[in-house]
């Protein structure tokens, strides 16, 4: 307790000391009836309990019960992470009639017991753990959550399945939605697929029905040719700048009929939609069900553009939409939550140069497959060789290009053994080919996956365990004249094989998408180590960020397949719609606060704010904390020099004694020198 003054007086708190047994987790490792007992002797403790869970009910009840009868004022639980169960403990201590702030916990699982096989060191260390936070919370103070209203609106950035899924369930809740995509069309890769394994839909036709019901929803403002420039303020009240880049053409006048693209001259590779083998106009719609279906005029390839000549298209249009003075428009939009569906980039295939990718004429990524399958892809659908001609008499698919090796992506990409055996059963369906698969371990775990498996196995595709080594063009023998061949290691075998083959596919990785770091630098969230999106917690909360109010769905947290984009889609549309249903949100109120009679006004703690929580105040000089925008993480305190700036329920003086009980504790088991303790 604090004086008039702000001193420490003499008056003890009451504490109670609770120890976890996690089940084995912890007392496998650490003594905990031991601990308990000794936590019983630290000062200000009035009641030391161990427990066999204590997050399960009757656990949180004991702490209730003690709260009420005992009178206690300050609440310890020695368990497991804080990220994991400090909002459950908390709860317990709130409603027994205990500020949730005058709680504190001991890590004494994943900084103990589970790093450690030594009980009697793991014990010692438990026993230091407890000491610091009984130390730490007889210093700490009740502190009240800001509360802020919500805007039921929402932004989704992102125009694949992930996306259009999370727009759909948030709009027909009767809530609105901006869909913001920076292609044309929506759709995502996703519509660039012929069939969708393991049931071989075709993906136009489940897809199409979404895309369209996103572009005439009433509560769906769809914009596309759209990126989002700038978003500012915080969960339940951000402030988002968008780019809609000009089409030059005048949407509210076009009318779909496709007569400029038919009468526009220029052609130019389709290196995006089409992946490069087929070719557009440069006025074009990206495919024939695209959504909205308004073509766009590629600027760097117009011929009015480049040299002021032509105008075909504005001559033949109808209705006079042709518009080449349009310029890019800014939208400014309010919202409540944001998520984030903006996808994967295809990996490279020609940094693996050994596979002779853009070297070797018939060697095809998966992406450029899914088009030579597709019947509105370049050929029709035709599974045909680079010369547009020539079909296949034996094809072979190389697994894990770019994924499961160090050199590129230690992760596994998750949809290629799935994407090499629908290509498998598709090349013997359309040309009765002999399709060699190279893999280094089948992965089928989900739902009829090990089915069509075995019947991709049945239709006589053969199965090569190792990795592919090379692939050439050197013929050794006649017969592998003008044929590709794949030297690769045979596992199973114990040799090394040499097979000659028409076609080389190679299942490339799933990367995020390039500008991901920046994207997420945007939107105040992080990136992990492969640059996706990094989730509040991977298994308990995998489609919330760190940042309130913003969500991420489908394969820019990693990769995955459509049925999770789309679950992870509804999953983050259904955190959003919860949310907006409470009317109000509860931020955290362990904020930064600036001491306005010390603040120097340097505005060095802005510049470190790594979520812009902080401004400067022309007014009066000084720099200000916006609570619902500061997330608690300190680095505007460490670069204060002169330390006007703090944070509340991480004081100085709490962290000192947290440090002080520690060493005391460490010093009596001998594990640190007593000079340093002193």
């Amino acid at each position: 307790m604090k004086t008039k003054n702000g001193s420490r007086t003499e008056v003890q708190e009451k504490i109670g000391v609770y120890v976890c047994h996690c089940g084995s987790n912890i007392a496998g490792t650490v003594d905990v009836a031991d601990v308990a007992r000794w936590a019983a002797h630290l000062p200000g403790v009035v009641v030391s309990r161990d427990y066999k869970f204590m997050c399960s009910s009757p656990g949180q009840e004991l702490i209730g019960k003690d709260i009420k009868e005992l009178g206690l004022t300050r609440v310890v639980v020695a368990s497991c992470s804080p990220h994991l169960h400090e909002a459950t403990f908390r709860g317990a201590c709130e409603r027994a009639g205990l500020n949730p702030y005058l709680f504190e916990m001991a890590n004494i699982r994943e900084q103990d017991s589970w790093v450690t096989s030594d009980k009697a060191e793991a014990t010692k260390k438990a026993k230091a753990l407890v000491a610091a936070a009984v130390s730490r919370v007889a210093h700490q103070q009740p502190l009240e959550a800001l509360l802020v209203p919500i805007d039921a609106n929402v932004l989704v950035v992102g125009g694949g399945i992930a996306g259009i899924q999370a727009a759909l369930e948030i709009a027909d809740s009767g809530n609105h939605v901006y869909l913001v995509e920076r292609e044309p069309s929506i759709g995502g890769h996703m519509a660039q697929f012929d069939k969708t394994f393991p049931t071989l839909d075709c993906s136009a036709c489940i897809l199409t029905p979404k895309m369209v019901s996103a572009g005439n929803h009433k509560n769906i403002t769809l914009l596309t040719w759209s990126e989002v420039e700038k978003v500012e303020g915080y969960v339940g009240n951000f402030t988002v700048t968008i780019r809609k880049k000009a089409r030059f053409v005048d949407e509210a006048l076009c009318t779909g009929c496709g007569v400029c693209q038919e009468k526009c001259p220029k052609k130019v590779i389709d290196d995006v939609f089409e992946a490069g083998l087929g070719y557009r106009k440069a006025i074009y719609t990206p495919f024939p069900q695209a959504v909205p279906n308004y073509p766009v005029i590629d600027h760097d390839n117009c011929t009015y553009f480049q040299k002021g000549t032509c105008k075909a298209c504005e001559k033949f249009c109808a209705t006079g939409a042709i518009k080449f003075d349009q310029v890019d428009e800014i939208l400014t939009v309010k919202v409540g939550n944001i998520i984030l569906a903006t996808g994967y980039d295809l990996f490279d295939a020609r940094k693996v140069s050994n596979y002779g990718y853009a070297r070797l004429p018939n060697v095809f990524t998966s992406l450029e497959m899914e088009r030579l399958t597709n019947a509105s892809g370049p050929t029709g659908g035709k599974i045909v060789l680079r010369d547009g001609v020539t079909q296949p008499k034996s094809v072979g698919i190389i697994h894990c290009v770019g994924s499961r090796d160090r050199n590129y992506n230690n992760y596994c990409s998750v949809i290629c053994c799935m994407q090499s055996l629908k290509f498998a059963h598709l090349v013997h369906e359309r040309t009765g080919a002999t399709v060699y698969n190279f893999y280094i371990d089948i992965r089928t775990p989900f739902k009829a996956y090990d089915e069509f498996y075995q019947k991709v196995l049945e239709e006589g595709t053969l199965f090569v365990r190792g990795k592919v080594a090379e692939v050439t063009d050197a013929a050794r023998l006649p017969s592998e004249e003008g044929r590709l061949i794949i030297q690769a290691e045979d596992t199973l075998a114990g040799k090394q094989r040499r097979i000659p083959v028409d076609m080389v596919i190679l299942s490339s990785a799933l990367e995020a998408r390039a500008d991901s770091k920046e994207v997420a630098q945007k939107f105040g969230i992080s990136c992990s180590a492969d640059q996706w999106f990094i989730e509040k917690h991977p298994k308990l909360d995998p489609v919330a960020t760190m940042t309130d109010g913003v969500f991420i769905a489908g394969t820019c947290t990693g990769p995955k397949d459509i049925p999770a984009s789309v679950a992870q889609g509804a999953a983050a549309a259904a955190r959003v719609l919860s949310i907006i249903g409470q009317g109000q949100i509860q931020i955290e109120a362990a904020t930064a606060i600036v001491n306005e009679e010390t603040c120097v006004g340097c505005q060095q703690c802005i510049a470190s704010c790594p979520y812009q929580a902080i401004v400067y105040r022309e007014d009066k000089g000084k720099a200000y904390v916006n609570e619902a925008l500061c997330k608690g993480c300190g680095t505007c305190v460490g670069s204060c020099l002169p330390k006007c700036i703090s944070l509340k329920h991480f004081t100085d003086e709490q962290l000192v004694a947290e440090m002080i009980g520690a060493m005391h504790t460490m010093k009596e088991f001998e594990l640190i020198p007593m000079e340093v303790a002193a």
